[in-house]
């Protein structure tokens, strides 16, 4: 990628998988032109925040039918936002291998999302995620609530899963700024 396009303004997708809740999270890098325009910015960062939310699942429908409605939904918020990259968590051990598998599944629906879309998939896990917000991988998730609204200066309280999808974006995010 030439310097020209690392240094664009991107916008970032972050979602947290779920097959009842999926959190996902949408920011924004903001080039110092754009830096006065935007009220809802970090002035540490230069991020703006764009929109957040939880995709919410009827529990008692099977899993095909969630996955096919996350798949959708997903779908909608790509089309709605445009994003340029979308940031997911990374498998990780669930409490029981049905619950691995779902998520899995979930997962998957998320990918095919982005996949359709033509959009690069960047995966990180929750170690990853909460050592770049909070600085240490092993943190509770108020405290990434918390980071997260400081970081993009927020006055409303996040729910835990759209917190958790924008601080995937904001690691997204600061692992390109490293990499330039």
């Amino acid at each position: 990628m030439r310097r020209q396009e690392k240094d664009r303004p991107r916008i970032i997708l972050g979602i947290d998988p779920g097959s009842i809740v999926c959190g996902y999270g949408i920011i924004k890098s903001a080039d110092s032109k754009q830096s006065a325009v935007y009220s809802r910015q970090s002035q540490a960062t230069d991020t703006i925040y764009i929109a957040s939310g939880r995709i919410m699942l009827p529990s008692k429908q099977p899993l095909n039918v969630r996955l096919k409605e996350l798949y959708s939904n997903l779908a909608d918020i790509i089309r709605e936002y445009s994003p340029h990259e979308v940031a997911i968590e990374k498998v990780f051990f669930a409490k029981s291998i049905k619950a691995a598998l779902v998520l899995g599944q979930a997962r998957g629906a998320a990918l095919v999302a982005a996949a359709s879309s033509g959009l690069p998939v960047y995966e990180y896990s929750a170690l990853e995620v909460k050592k770049a917000i909070v600085g240490y991988g092993r943190a509770e998730k108020h405290q990434v609530q918390s980071m997260v609204s400081k970081i993009l200066s927020l006055k409303t309280k996040l729910s835990a899963d759209s917190a958790d999808a924008l601080a995937l974006a904001l690691c997204h995010l600061n692992t390109m700024k490293i990499l330039k």
